[in-house]
């Protein structure tokens, strides 16, 4: 039997999961999120310009891991980098446990300076299945360069 847990941490925020969980992650909304990113100067962009979690041409942070949005933060602050959100929680991404439906990753534009910071800051892992290269930040955050952007996976939020 799994019992439901909901906890608000905080205006905007929420401890969401259930009695088995280890780990229950704090959930945020769009609006907190965006707050977030407006603080430290991360900017976000959408193909569709719009937020709907449920419409793959948007960018939608509705659902986003706390840890995730402050990761980003992190990145922001320790990298002095330009950084712009163009993949958040909407639908349209591959699934699993640390997807982007779940709250653990952003993508980021491919912009020279956080390539730089992110290659020579963090370790070279290898290549993902789908042959994208990878490096691990020393907290455990993994970052892939999918080409034409950066597909970050936040395990935690980086030192904040």
């Amino acid at each position: 039997m799994v019992t439901a847990l909901a906890l608000v941490a905080a205006p905007g925020a929420a401890v969401v999961g259930s009695a088995g969980d280890a780990f229950a992650a704090t959930k945020i909304s769009h609006a907190t999120a965006t707050s977030m990113f407006r603080d430290v100067g991360i900017t976000w962009s959408s193909s569709g310009n719009c937020s709907n979690r449920n419409n793959s041409t948007c960018t939608s942070f509705d659902q986003l891991n706390l840890a995730t949005a402050q990761g980003a933060q992190t990145l922001k602050r320790a990298s002095g980098c330009a950084l712009n959100i163009t993949g958040g929680t909407e639908t349209g991404h591959a699934s699993g446990t640390y997807s982007h439906w779940n709250g653990y990753k952003l993508d980021f534009s491919k912009y020279t300076c956080v390539g730089n910071y992110i290659k020579n800051t963090f370790t070279y892992i290898g290549v993902r299945g789908d042959g994208a290269p990878q490096w691990r930040s020393g907290s455990g955050n993994v970052y892939a360069d999918e080409g034409n952007h950066w597909d970050v996976t936040y395990h935690n939020c980086g030192g904040c």
